[in-house]
């Protein structure tokens, strides 16, 4: 049984994710500029020079070089500064100091940004974001970062050039910015730095049973055949699953089908039975007794509140 699908894709287009580019910065010599918790994940990217990060509850900071990403996932203050122990001065009144699209601190321009948001729908923090660590930081001068690169250069030159419709062309170069940096922190992410689903794509057992669901949600998956579609017996399927993802095989059927059920109560119009069909349930009333034990409520209440 040969299933394939993409469940980080999944994720992406459920939570419906936005991009905004924000006005850029210029620095030089000995400088530190202080960010307020953003809304959204802030990310900004070092186009010319290099600094440091910190960021609450890091113990580190992290060290930027010309090329390097950041993604900050949780609404924690941050510091960018050309050195450790710098005083800085808060980043609001520098961009509203903002001239020609561009915001300066200190004195030259050894360093250039380029930053912004993401932005995502209201549940994005369970599922996406409480899986990832408070920062995500991608080296610019690896091979596997040629991706982000070329989209970082195509967004510097839409910003210098404005063409027509720049402003389209830079947040949509910003989202495939974001997927190919949670790539790679998929490919180099260390033991513990994700969890949930999201830690599962890279587990040789539990990737193959989580496309499967995902592909087809609304199947009578068993946990024995979601082993025969890893390859591995039903035990082994299980114990590894519930390990690395948190929850059994089935748990998370049954989430993810909730979370369909959910999205289409929000987006549409379609009667609670026939989202009850689609998502894998056989009548409404089977659906909403899943829906009221994950999320506390009925779909009809869901609905009426989500829809005001």
């Amino acid at each position: 049984m040969s299933v394939q699908t993409d469940p980080l894709e999944d994720v992406l287009t459920l939570v419906g994710t936005t991009s905004h580019l924000s006005v850029g910065l210029v620095a030089g010599g000995r400088w530190a500029v202080s960010f307020e918790p953003p809304l959204g994940v802030k990310f900004n990217a070092v186009r010319r020079g290099h600094c440091v990060l910190t960021v609450d509850g890091v113990p580190e900071p992290i060290e930027l070089a010309e090329g390097d990403c950041f993604l900050l996932t949780q609404p924690r203050a941050f510091t960018l500064a050309s050195e450790v122990g710098v005083r800085p001065v808060p980043a609001g009144p520098v961009f509203a100091a903002a001239t020609d699209g561009v915001a300066r601190v200190g004195a030259g321009e050894d360093v250039v940004f380029i930053g912004g948001r993401f932005g995502f729908g209201e549940r994005a923090q369970g599922l996406l974001l409480d899986v990832l660590p408070p920062v995500i930081h991608v080296p610019g001068r690896t091979a596997e970062a040629t991706t982000v690169r070329w989209a970082l250069e195509q967004i510097d030159a839409e910003l210098r050039e404005r063409p027509l419709a720049s402003t389209l062309v830079t947040e949509h170069l910003a989202l495939v910015m974001l997927i190919h940096l949670l790539r790679l922190h998929l490919v180099v992410a260390r033991p513990g730095e994700t969890s949930g689903w999201l830690a599962g794509l890279t587990d040789p057992i539990v990737a193959p049973a989580l496309r499967a669901v995902h592909a087809r949600p609304a199947h009578a998956w068993t946990v024995s055949q979601l082993a025969e579609v890893a390859a591995v017996s039903r035990s082994t399927l299980a114990a590894r699953f519930k390990q690395v993802v948190g929850q059994g095989p089935l748990e998370y059927l049954t989430g993810w089908r909730i979370e369909l059920a959910a999205d289409r109560l929000r987006r549409g119009d379609e009667t609670v039975a026939a989202i009850a069909r689609e998502v894998g349930y056989g009548s409404e009333s089977t659906l909403s007794n899943a829906f009221k034990r994950i999320t506390g409520t009925s779909p009809r209440d869901y609905r009426r509140w989500t829809t005001v």
